[in-house]
C-alpha cells in the first residue's frame, strides 16, 4: 500500500515539475525550455475565438431534417411570403408524432380558396380499408394509408366543403409514408415558417 502511494506521489511530483515548461508552450513558446511568448497565444485566440463564435451562430441558423419524406438534409429560415412548393416548418402536436411537440418540415401544396378533393378507394395496403387520394385543383398531392409504419391505425382527413379554408395551407410531400395534412388537415398559415434548402 505504501509503495503504491510512493509511486503515485513520485509521478505527481514529476508532472508538477514539468508543468512550467508545458505552460510556457501553451503561452506560445517555440518548444519546451524556451521562454514564453504570450503574444502568440493572443494571436491564436484572436483567430480561434471569433471562428468558434461564428460556428456556434451558424449552427443555430441551420435545422437538420430528420424525416425521409423531404429531399433535404438541412434547411434554414427564409424571409418572405410562402409560395406553392416552398418548404415550411411548424410545430406538430399529435399522438402519433410522440408525447412532445416536434418540429416538422413539409412542402406547401394547396392554398386558401383552392379546391381540395378526396377520393376514397379500396386500400392497396389493407383489405376492407380505404385509402384517401388527395387532389388540389385536380393534381394528386398524396395517398393516405390505413396503418403507419409501426402498425398504428391512421385516420385520413376529410375536407368539409371542398375548399382549403382561409388562413390555412395543406402541407405534405409525395412520400408514400409521409405524415402530413393527409391525416391532420391543413395547417394555419400563422404557424408556418418559410424555409429554404441548404443541403
Amino acid at each position: 500500500m505504501l509503495s503504491h502511494a510512493w509511486k503515485l506521489g513520485k509521478r505527481l511530483a514529476i508532472a508538477l515539475k514539468g508543468l512550467p515548461r508545458r505552460a510556457a508552450v501553451a503561452l506560445g513558446s517555440e518548444g519546451l525550455g524556451q521562454p514564453a511568448r504570450p503574444n502568440r497565444l493572443w494571436k491564436a485566440c484572436a483567430i480561434v475565438i471569433p471562428s468558434g463564435l461564428f460556428a456556434c451562430w451558424a449552427m443555430a441558423q441551420v435545422t437538420w431534417v430528420m424525416s425521409p419524406s423531404i429531399d433535404a438534409w438541412a434547411v434554414r429560415a427564409a424571409p418572405g411570403p410562402i409560395a406553392k412548393g416552398d418548404l415550411v416548418m411548424f410545430t406538430l402536436s399529435h399522438p402519433l408524432a410522440g408525447p412532445k411537440p416536434v418540429n416538422v418540415t413539409k412542402f406547401a401544396l394547396c392554398f386558401p380558396g383552392e379546391r381540395i378533393s378526396l377520393i376514397e378507394k379500396p386500400s392497396t395496403f389493407e383489405p376492407n380499408a380505404l385509402d384517401g387520394w388527395y387532389f388540389c385543383e385536380g393534381k394528386l398531392l398524396g395517398i393516405s394509408k390505413p396503418f403507419g409504419r409501426n402498425g398504428q391505425r391512421l385516420e385520413h382527413w376529410r375536407p368539409d366543403n371542398g375548399l382549403i379554408l382561409p388562413g390555412t395551407i395543406y402541407v405534405g410531400s409525395h412520400h408514400p409514408s409521409g405524415f402530413d395534412s393527409r391525416y391532420y388537415g391543413p395547417v394555419p398559415i400563422g404557424e408556418l415558417k418559410r424555409m429554404e434548402k441548404l443541403l
